[in-house]
């Protein structure tokens, strides 16, 4: 027989307690980890820049027009690394905090969709890196008009860097949302997959308005795009499939 105490269901109040109690474990967690790293700030943004300063002709090196930049720039690039580290922690208290509330089977489709939320995240910053970056700084070097050094801005920099990541990192997220949208039945695969072309035009319209204004940065975005939405839709597919199959099981066990 259950108590009167585990009968009590959680009101707003202690409800709002807990999301704060969260929130501030998660502000905590991003402060811990970005006073481990700030003696590491000019290293991690020179890390960050190695593709920019790679790319730079013979004898160029990138400035400082302001003079607080020296500072502000890796000291701001440290918080959002560790503030990207900590993503994970921050994603486990926010399923702590929503997990009581959902189903059996809606558990069992939130864990996955977390570990891969944060993977494809990780996955998107990581393709800006190491695969965006070297190509995308040497391509905008190489056009540069003769007579004119490129002399690129640590600010500038920094801001442009900032924005691929995150437009990279949630456009990875692309194969989550059609699967959520096929999973909670908003959409069909088959229907998706007839607005292929809408999908491909919506993908370079984002593209356009989160990478800078060039074709080349624009196609390396809503390429992936395009392609994480036929992931979704795949993955879709075999959720729906297996849904199908255990409906009919069900129905063949009450027949």
């Amino acid at each position: 027989m259950e108590s009167a105490e585990d009968e009590k269901e959680l009101t707003l109040v202690d409800h709002l307690v807990e999301l704060r109690d969260r929130i501030m474990k998660c502000v905590v967690a991003v402060v811990v980890l970005f006073l481990a790293l700030f003696y590491w700030a000019d290293d991690i943004y020179l890390y960050v820049a190695g593709p920019m300063i790679a790319a730079l002709p013979e004898g160029s090196t990138m400035i400082a027009i302001d003079p607080t930049s020296p500072f502000f720039a890796p000291f701001k690039l440290t918080f959002y690394v560790a503030f990207m580290l900590a993503a994970p922690y921050i994603l486990y208290q926010l399923w702590s905090f929503i997990a009581p509330g959902l189903y059996k089977n809606e558990k069992a489709v939130a864990i996955p969709l977390f570990i891969s939320s944060v993977v494809l995240f990780y996955g998107g910053v990581a393709f800006a890196r190491f695969i965006l970056f070297g190509i995308v700084f040497r391509f905008f070097i190489s056009v540069a008009p003769d007579g004119v050094a490129v002399l690129p801005d640590i600010s500038s920099f920094l801001s442009f860097a900032l924005t691929i990541f995150f437009a990279f990192g949630i456009a990875f997220e692309i194969p989550i949302a059609v699967f959520l949208c096929i999973w909670a039945g908003l959409a069909e695969p088959e229907s998706l997959a007839e607005k292929r072309p809408y999908v491909i035009v919506g993908c370079f319209v984002v593209a356009m308005l989160l990478t800078p204004p060039d074709p080349f940065t624009q196609s390396m975005l809503a390429l992936p795009m395009w392609a994480l939405f036929e992931v979704g839709i795949y993955a879709g597919k075999l959720v729906r499939r297996r849904q199908e199959e255990a409906e009919e099981q069900e129905q063949q066990a009450a027949s």
